[in-house]
């Protein structure tokens, strides 16, 4: 299950992340997003645990919790959104007359 870790300080690192989420399981993958030109974290990153109900314990123990000044939010990372092939179609189908 891949969760989105909101308001991180921008010091936060990702080995302090990934030593918070181990206590509640195993993680696959850890990345906070960092601003390309400055190298600086933007404040948010996601977390790949394989096992859901390690997530879901891991979500609900870290959610509001304050990680070096900051109080973090944890939750379920919506899905992105699939490329939908309908739409070309439509375009096409406009395109005549």
């Amino acid at each position: 299950m891949k969760l989105l870790i909101r308001n991180l300080n921008r010091t936060t690192s990702e080995a302090e992340l990934l030593d918070l989420f181990e206590e509640f399981g195993s993680v696959q993958s850890l990345t906070i997003v960092r601003d390309e030109n400055a190298d600086l974290s933007k404040g948010f990153g996601f977390v790949n645990m394989p096992k859901a109900g390690e997530a879901k314990v891991a979500m609900q123990n870290l959610n509001g919790k304050i990680i070096a000044g900051f109080k973090i939010r944890v939750k379920k990372a919506d899905p992105s959104p699939a490329p939908n092939s309908d739409d070309s179609a439509a375009l096409d189908d406009s395109d005549e007359h």
